[in-house]
């Protein structure tokens, strides 16, 4: 069986924590870099909607009563860009893995789905943790860079390490050895032609980076 088709083993696009709390950028850090994250992430979406592929989306409900994550507090809510409509997974997580407390590796078993396409908050926190595990599992897991952010850190010296900074080295630590990081013009590219019902080669940096088959 190929394992490349998309009608025999769909990628799932896997939407984790792009929730209202994250748009109050003085409680997480003093900025943020790619602000235009979710609005990536909402165009993966229309695309993964427009062709049928499974969406799951992950939401933080921290056990925290004081955090914008909480479910009392507002900032738990889905950012508009990408409500989930009926249909769609909604995977409540309360650690910074998608798959810890969860049943998202079931669900992704149950449906043969061995692709993953992860987006959203925040790069080197829940997406950082999320897609080291997904890779662990044996998942092919693409991440999109552009489609995801994060906001500045302090280091244990006081010192100020910037968003980006913080967003590219996570995405460094991830590339080759958890996941394959790419662009949304890459997964647009992919699935523009006539045969949309595939997504067996993304093209990055002018090589061909073939998905891997993953053994069940």
């Amino acid at each position: 069986m190929n394992r490349s088709l998309i009608k025999v083993n769909a990628p799932a696009l896997i939407l984790i924590d792009i929730q209202i709390g994250f748009q109050d950028v003085g409680y997480w850090g003093e900025q943020r870099n790619n602000p235009e994250a979710e609005l990536r992430a909402s165009e993966l979406l229309n695309i993964w909607r427009d062709n049928q592929f499974p969406v799951f989306h992950v939401q933080h409900c921290s056990s925290n009563p004081a955090s914008l994550l909480h479910e009392s507090h507002a900032g738990n809510q889905f950012n508009p860009l990408v409500t989930p409509i009926d249909g769609e997974p909604v995977i409540k997580k309360r650690v910074n893995s998608a798959f810890i407390g969860t049943d998202l590796q079931s669900q992704l078993d149950d449906a043969k789905i061995t692709t993953l396409i992860i987006a959203g908050l925040t790069t080197d926190h829940c997406i950082s943790t999320s897609t080291r595990m997904a890779g662990n599992l044996g998942y092919r897991t693409f991440l999109v860079a552009d489609a995801t952010a994060t906001f500045n850190r302090r280091g244990i010296d006081g010192q100020n390490f910037p968003a980006e900074l913080v967003h590219q080295t996570a995405l460094a630590s991830l590339d080759k050895e958890f996941a394959t990081v790419v662009k949304s013009d890459v997964i647009h590219q992919s699935l523009a032609s006539d045969a949309a019902d595939k997504i067996k080669i993304f093209i990055r940096d002018k090589r061909n980076i073939c998905l891997p088959e993953r053994d069940n």
